[in-house]
């Protein structure tokens, strides 16, 4: 959530950094600008009332040796506690609705950060290699999918329903393949490799920024107040929640394989076919925790270390910064990674790697100390896809597919594989 010291500071600035995201939040900056002008002025009376309360109590031991009743300054104590109590309580009411009012709000874009009102305007930053071209037709992956035998949609929608898949046979040993391969790219890479749960509470939730705003689009356990995660980065990430970490270790880098479980909540109709957008799906995961002067090189340092797995793959990409209107909630700045999609005779997203600065991390509690005796601040939280396996899974057959229908196998995926060449031949 946004500091709201800064907010009180430049309030003007606040309101208009915001706007640029193409949303109006006015009237919550305002209304938390009051409710915390009224929770100051509560605060003084309060401290007020005790430091009279303190002086009055001192005055009963003499008052009481002097024989003097006192019966009546004890019903003003009273009458003074009760007040007190009574604005601590309206003081927790308030500092309640300003925390919700700060849930609510996204985060600040950064200066660098096109303005525009969607992604039309997003920027090109740069490109990798050249679309894939064929001196055949070529075919999408849902459909050299079936025709292989590596996908298998129907039964999945027998079993489960639709935009759930599963990946049979050398669909199957192709996706742990790439699994493997990236997991074992960023271990070598200097990340500490990550097991995480796949269900987490709603605190865990609402630290990265998923909850309140966005409840619809998550899978919540029944009776329970467990979530399945959207993606490792929330498991991750919560992983220091309510921690002080030592400077001296920063930055703290994680990769992490996990399911990803999202609703979909407003995509009917996009990206039906396939595995570009599904209910459940598999990702890498890179997390980090960053000094936050140092954060937005680590930001590039990670969009070079999810990109660094497509290149090793040979499959054509694309770096694109996110303007104002399509940069996500919690995010400050986000670089989108698109790998080329024959299929779609475009680029399509396979990561995005993000700079949260401290937004998550006043969330979730998560601090940093360089010395002992330092006061603890807030870290800055970066995460990226390191990437998504089910779309790396659909690109390689899409840009690795031969005009007989075979899908030769990229040579550093090969050694999971037992040195298989093509989906059809062995060796």
């Amino acid at each position: 959530m946004l500091d709201i010291k800064k907010i009180k500071e430049n309030p003007v600035y606040v309101k208009e950094r915001l706007a640029s995201r193409n949303q109006d939040f006015s009237d919550e900056i305002d209304g938390l600008l009051a409710l915390d002008e009224e929770r100051r002025a509560l605060i003084r009376d309060t401290e007020t009332k005790k430091a009279s309360q303190n002086l009055i109590s001192r005055k009963i031991p003499a008052m009481k040796k002097a024989g003097e009743d006192v019966s009546a300054i004890f019903t003003e104590m009273k009458e003074i506690s009760d007040i007190i109590k009574a604005d601590t309580d309206k003081i927790a009411v308030i500092e309640k609705e300003i925390e919700n009012t700060l849930l609510g709000i996204p985060n600040l874009p950064h200066a660098s950060l096109p303005i525009g009102q969607d992604d039309s305007a997003n920027r090109e930053i740069r490109r990798w290699g050249e679309p894939t071209k064929f001196d055949f037709e070529p075919k999408p992956h849902w459909e050299l999918g079936q025709t292989l035998g590596m996908l298998d949609p129907d039964r999945a929608a027998k079993v489960t329903g639709t935009r759930f898949h599963f990946t049979v046979g050398m669909g199957a040993k192709l996706e742990r393949a790439l699994m493997c391969f990236f997991l074992d790219t960023h271990a070598q890479s200097g990340y500490t490799e990550i097991f995480p749960p796949f269900m987490v509470n709603r605190a865990s939730m609402k630290g990265t920024g998923q909850l309140p705003k966005f409840e619809e689009d998550a899978f919540r356990v029944a009776n329970t107040d467990y979530f399945l995660i959207p993606t490792a980065e929330v498991p991750v990430t919560n992983l220091h929640r309510k921690e002080i970490l030592e400077g001296a270790n920063l930055p703290i880098n994680y990769c992490a394989y996990s399911a990803c479980f999202r609703a979909e909540a407003g995509s009917a109709g996009r990206d039906t076919r396939g595995l570009i957008r599904q209910h459940q799906f598999n990702k890498v995961e890179l997390v980090k925790f960053a000094d936050p002067e140092h954060s937005y090189e680590e930001l590039e340092s990670l969009t070079n270390d999810a990109a660094k797995v497509l290149e090793l793959l040979g499959l054509p990409y694309r770096v694109s910064l996110l303007s104002t209107g399509d940069v996500g909630f919690s995010s400050a700045k986000t670089y989108d990674l698109e790998v080329w999609m024959p299929s779609y005779n475009r680029y399509v997203e396979i990561s995005s790697c993000s700079n949260f600065e401290d937004y998550q991390a006043r969330r979730a509690d998560i601090k940093f100390k360089n010395n002992p005796g330092d006061k603890a601040r807030y870290v800055h939280t970066l995460n990226g896809s390191g990437v998504a396996i089910g779309r790396a899974l659909a690109a390689v057959m899409e840009n690795y597919q031969t005009a007989d229908g075979d899908i030769h196998i990229p040579d550093v995926l090969r050694p999971y594989l037992g040195g298989r060449k093509s989906v059809l031949t062995a060796l």
